[in-house]
């Protein structure tokens, strides 16, 4: 568990999304192909926040994100599809998954809530998860909440 975290992007596309857990690649692909069809260019990670209940088996609610190239945006409305200019959470606390991710990223999104109630912090944003990969090509997920 690491605090003091932040994440911090420039030009962040979003939409939000409601699906079956089971189908959040196909969400992911949906608004992969939704920027790309505008002609908006990826510059960093997808990430996403967690704005369900966990427990919840039958759908799931996420803000999607991602940094793109470009610095002025149109607004897809038709899809609706927004845009930051600057994205900024700090300071959060956060966590890795490095293996066993679908079990692991239970394990790791009730630890998050068990530091903020053992260090008296209070929840001040859902949680966030970034999928990250070291330079040797290993893939992880970090997992993180602002406090």
């Amino acid at each position: 568990m690491m605090a003091g975290h932040q994440i911090a992007y420039r030009n962040v596309a979003s939409k939000y999304y409601h699906f079956h857990p089971e189908d959040i690649e196909l969400a992911i692909q949906d608004f992969m192909a939704i920027l790309e069809k505008h002609n908006y260019h990826p510059t960093g990670a997808i990430f996403f926040a967690i704005l369900s209940d966990p427990t919840n088996e039958e759908e799931m609610v996420i803000q999607l994100f991602l940094p793109i190239m470009e610095n002025k945006f149109e607004t897809i409305s038709e899809e609706q599809v927004f845009f930051q200019s600057y994205f900024l959470i700090n300071p959060m606390v956060m966590t890795r998954v490095t293996e066993d991710f679908t079990q692991q990223s239970q394990v790791k999104y009730w630890e998050l809530f068990e530091y903020l109630e053992r260090h008296n912090l209070e929840q001040k944003t859902p949680v966030f998860v970034e999928y990250k990969h070291t330079h040797s090509g290993r893939n992880y997920i970090k997992m993180s909440v602002g406090m």
